[in-house]
């Protein structure tokens, strides 16, 4: 039996679909986009809500340490499992975005792969890797975000006021503006890609952003 902890964030649904919903998106060439996510990185870096631990076998071995901050307590476990087989040593611990368990200008990265859609405070999460990095550090992002036309715009926002989207994605909100939500919490963006991907059959093409912003 999975061990909660008083932080812990519990989402058993979310669990089983992404792990399954995950193969899809790999066969739709969802490695590509955590390929571009990781190049360049380097040093120290804290990867926010790794999940299962899918971007682990991609790290470029100029990364020292990577620290993953996951508090879903399953997806941890699986995450530890997979950082055994990592290129690069990697150290699961609980925690979540808004309290990363890292010194004051201490790393070098922090990658947010498809997670600042779920965190509840956005704002706390990314002053939180701007307390961690040190000055010139870099956050590399890879999100899904709004949709600037329609239909697609009145579709998203009609999941994110359902009780089910929010249930079966992990508390996914699928109307935030990352990209605004990064330059407010004061990183310059400095490559930023947007594109639209459908990770299965039955999804639309949303829209992605991918990109580093610096802690300027």
């Amino acid at each position: 039996m999975t061990r909660l902890d008083a932080n812990d964030i519990s989402n058993p649904v979310f669990v089983r679909f992404y792990r399954s919903s995950r193969k899809t998106a790999i066969k739709r060439g969802e490695t590509q986009h955590r390929r571009k996510v990781l190049y360049g990185l380097a040093g120290r870096v804290v990867e926010l809500g790794p999940g299962d631990g899918a971007n682990f076998p991609l790290y470029p071995t100029t990364v020292t340490e990577v620290i993953a901050v996951e508090p879903e307590p399953r997806f941890r476990d699986q995450a530890a499992l997979a950082a055994q087989d990592a290129p690069v040593a990697i150290h699961v611990e609980p925690g979540t975005a808004e309290a990363i368990p890292a010194r004051d200008d201490s790393i070098d990265a922090v990658v947010a792969s498809l997670v600042l859609c779920t965190v509840p405070d956005q704002a706390a999460a990314l002053a939180e890797a701007r307390r961690v990095l040190r000055p010139n550090g870099e956050l590399h992002f890879y999100e899904h975000v709004h949709a600037q036309g329609q239909p697609l715009r009145s579709f998203l926002e009609a999941a994110d006021r359902s009780r089910i989207w929010p249930t079966v994605a992990g508390g996914c909100r699928p109307v935030r503006n990352t990209l605004a939500a990064i330059e407010r919490a004061g990183f310059k963006v400095e490559v930023c890609e947007r594109f639209r991907f459908s990770p299965s059959a039955l999804a639309p093409r949303i829209p992605f952003i991918l990109g580093v912003a610096r802690n300027v």
